[in-house]
């Protein structure tokens, strides 16, 4: 049973590096509960490190690449929780991940890291992806977005082009790959990407991501503990969601022959989509599209933290609430499953999944 479980999990995992590397999940049995009912990600491999795939013979060869270490995994609170950290071969930064099915009845969320060097530069990638009307969107792009965009000849030279061409790119592919005619799998995409000192972050949909800076301490109220002290943070939002009722949104959409309208719970595209731009939905392309919005910020000194996560979290949890967990966790996968915890603790619906990417200035 537990073997079977651990294969039906690894089509979850989503976390692979660019040169096929993957982190496989594994079966935790927890203390006194028969049948491993709990379950974590771990690097396969011995000592926890990642060990590559034997390649595709008609997978294109990625760049050059960087070993990824693979972090002690904690063990979560929420069973079928899957979680896992990873660092940096540099060292200069790490990540924590952390996807739960919550109370759908099916998981549709999918996420995916990469690491790679090129030409002398540190990559990084991150991706998480929420799939709707099925998973077959938010798993092609976890298999496909992020390695198409290392492959983009302008990848380096010009990174926001590469962004926008390989999003609407990826889409056409998606939709040409479903041959069934009635499949209307859809996804968001929500990207990070660290080249050198800058982050892009690309967005198509409604998962968010913010910027956590700070550096400044303030000391804690005890008089008997002067020495101790707590960070501050301020949340910067990267990125914006993609909403049928927004002005812009709306006006391209009806422009395009679509309509607009208000279910008495949320707006929605034609009566069906409550989000304006999505992978898939192939009925709705016309005016539902897979182009992203592109903000950039650089890795500065005061950058202690990214957060990258579906809106199963942001429905109920504020970028205050990051600041004061982040506060009193700075381990990034401990960050991303109490995050998750939170969000299900306050009785989101949907999935959720997080990464937390920590900066070591």
């Amino acid at each position: 049973m537990a073997r079977a479980a651990a294969a039906n999990l690894r089509g979850l995992v989503g976390i692979a590096a660019a040169g096929r590397r993957r982190v496989t999940a594994s079966v935790a049995t927890p203390r006194g509960s028969p049948g491993g009912r709990g379950f974590r990600a771990v690097a396969s491999g011995s000592g926890g490190r990642t060990t590559p795939e034997s390649p595709s013979s008609s997978s294109p060869a990625l760049p050059q690449l960087q070993p990824r270490r693979g972090l002690a995994t904690r063990r979560a609170v929420l069973r079928n929780l899957i979680s896992g950290g990873l660092e940096s071969e540099d060292g200069k930064l790490s990540c924590g991940y952390s996807s739960f099915k919550g109370r759908r009845p099916t998981m549709e969320d999918r996420y995916d890291v990469k690491f790679a060097k090129m030409k002398g530069q540190s990559i990084s990638l991150f991706g998480v992806f929420d799939g709707h009307a099925g998973a077959l969107a938010a798993e092609y792009l976890k298999e496909h977005l992020l390695d198409n965009l290392i492959e983009h000849p302008q990848f380096l030279k010009n990174t926001k082009l590469a962004l926008k061409t390989t999003f609407l790119k990826t889409d056409a592919d998606f939709l040409e790959s479903v041959t069934t005619p009635y499949r209307e799998d859809g996804s968001t995409a929500l990207a990070a990407v660290l080249v050198g000192d800058q982050i892009y972050v690309a967005n198509v949909g409604d998962s968010r991501a913010i910027a956590l800076k700070g550096g400044k301490a303030i000391p804690l109220s005890d008089d008997h503990k002067p020495h101790m002290f707590v960070p501050v943070f301020v949340a910067i939002p990267l990125s914006d969601d993609h909403k049928p009722n927004l002005k812009n949104e709306r006006t391209r959409i009806e422009n395009a022959g679509g309509g607009v309208s208000y279910d008495g719970f949320t707006w929605r595209v034609d009566g069906i989509l409550a989000m304006s731009r999505a992978f898939g939905n192939r009925s709705l392309k016309n005016y539902v599209i897979a182009e992203p919005d592109i903000q950039e910020t650089q890795v500065s000194s005061d950058l202690e933290y990214l957060v990258l996560a579906t809106d199963g979290l942001w429905d109920v949890v504020q970028n205050e609430d990051v600041i004061s967990l982040m506060r009193a966790t700075d381990e990034p996968e401990a960050a991303a499953v109490k995050l998750t915890e939170m969000a299900h603790s306050r009785h989101s619906s949907d999935n959720i999944t997080c990464i937390v990417v920590r900066f070591h200035h």
